[in-house]
């Protein structure tokens, strides 16, 4: 009869200790389950965003979305802070969270890696630094180009200009708005030579880069590229960074009767 009572007693502390144990096992998986639906705050991209394109320009291709942690990849960005001077790494798509992986030093890009864009093709020019923002002209810029020439056609007499540049005539215009850049090349500073095919020098026209210069390819249309060979080859091209707020306006060409 004792021992009998005894088991009793023994089952009955054993059923306790294993509800206990069973109510503290539920409690913690649903602690552990509601932390994996805490709301997360996390860039996603709404918007196909290229290879190249810089963090301070991400912004209109992101939107902040709020997710279960559960759903949010190690190394999720929540901002863009922190990222200047970075450019993405890969292309972004629609719907992918924007990952610290995603985003580079812009020198880690091989050269000509930003896609040209369909129907277009690439053309280089030789520039110098004051001709491409100081330098400061990157792949994934767009940009605003003028040309310049200078001939010796006579100008009219009544020509609101010096005495001393009469005899010539300037023009500055604006070729097109919206070149994309896709690569940018430096070119060490030297003077070379360019001679005929047996190595003479005769007649030889030296062609100076100098420090700071950089061979600049962008992406245009077949017939735009002809104008900027043409500009390049018989006048010179100089290049304006644009933004977000650049004026496009349509101006017409400056001559000296036109600037003053």
């Amino acid at each position: 009869m004792k021992s009998r009572l005894l088991g009793g007693i023994a089952a009955l502390v054993l059923a306790v200790i294993g509800t206990v144990l069973l109510v503290v096992y539920v409690q913690a998986a649903d602690n552990r389950a509601a932390q994996g639906l805490e709301p997360v705050n996390v860039l996603v991209v709404k918007e196909s965003a290229p290879v190249g394109t810089k963090a301070e320009d991400l912004g209109k291709y992101l939107e902040q979305a709020t997710i279960p942690q559960s759903a949010v990849p190690r190394g999720a960005l929540e901002t863009l802070d922190d990222q200047t001077g970075k450019v993405t790494s890969v292309a972004l798509e629609p719907g992918e969270q924007l990952l610290t992986s995603r985003l580079v030093d812009p020198r880690e890009l091989v050269p000509g890696t930003v896609p040209v864009p369909e129907g277009l093709e690439e053309v280089t020019i030789l520039l110098s630094p004051e001709r491409l923002l100081g330098g400061r002209i990157e792949a994934g810029d767009t940009v605003t180009v003028y040309s310049s020439f200078k001939s010796e056609e006579n100008m009219p007499a009544n020509a609101p200009v010096p005495e001393e540049v009469k005899g010539w005539k300037q023009s500055t215009g604006l070729l097109f708005h919206d070149v994309l850049v896709t690569a940018v090349q430096k070119a060490a500073p030297e003077t070379k030579k360019s001679g005929s095919a047996d190595g003479s020098t005769s007649g030889d026209r030296a062609v100076e880069m100098p420090n700071g210069s950089a061979f600049v390819t962008v992406a245009r249309t077949d017939a735009d590229a002809a104008k900027l060979v043409f500009g390049a080859e018989f006048g010179t091209i100089w290049l304006a960074k644009q933004t977000d707020s650049s004026t496009k306006s349509d101006p017409s060409v400056t001559t000296f009767g036109g600037l003053y």
